[in-house]
């Protein structure tokens, strides 16, 4: 498991991949964003993609299991504080395998919580071609293995 003193500013972190069938979308799209190009491959014919595309928040979804899953194992967990930034660049289609690439682009202990510490990344959910399908940045607490006293903070 990684604590806060174990990262530094540039470290990359990847996931695996995960498939996104037509049936994951459709049923995705049912339940959360239940627009035709979500939920009606015919419909979708008919709209601005064309055809059937992932929501957005699915792309988002499958991101956080990848990234839950992936090889940044922080300790406590994945615990999101917030996300500044979160873009869909192009949608994500049926058959597209995603996978994540994070990277750190900031560290900062906690004043008010000294057992913790604020890691920023720089997300980037990339399609099997390599282009990006989300490009989002976050904030997440994290561990600390050494917790400083809230005076010398």
């Amino acid at each position: 498991m990684r604590y806060f003193e174990d990262v530094k500013v540039g470290d990359r972190f990847h996931t695996g991949e995960q498939e996104i069938t037509e049936a994951d979308i459709i049923a995705f799209g049912r339940q959360y964003d239940p627009q035709p190009f979500h939920t009606d491959p015919a419909a979708a014919g008919g709209t601005l993609f064309g055809r059937l595309v992932a929501s957005g928040w699915h792309t988002a979804a499958v991101s956080m299991r990848l990234m839950v899953l992936g090889d940044m194992e922080l300790d406590g967990g994945v615990i999101g504080q917030g996300v500044e930034a979160l873009r869909w660049p192009r949608p994500v289609l049926p058959g597209d395998r995603l996978r994540v690439v994070m990277e750190v682009v900031e560290l900062r202990p906690l004043a008010h919580r000294p057992e913790r510490g604020l890691i920023r990344l720089h997300c980037r959910t990339l399609n099997q071609h390599g282009k990006i399908v989300q490009d989002m940045t976050a904030s997440l607490v994290i561990a600390r293995r050494h917790p400083l006293s809230p005076a010398t903070d």
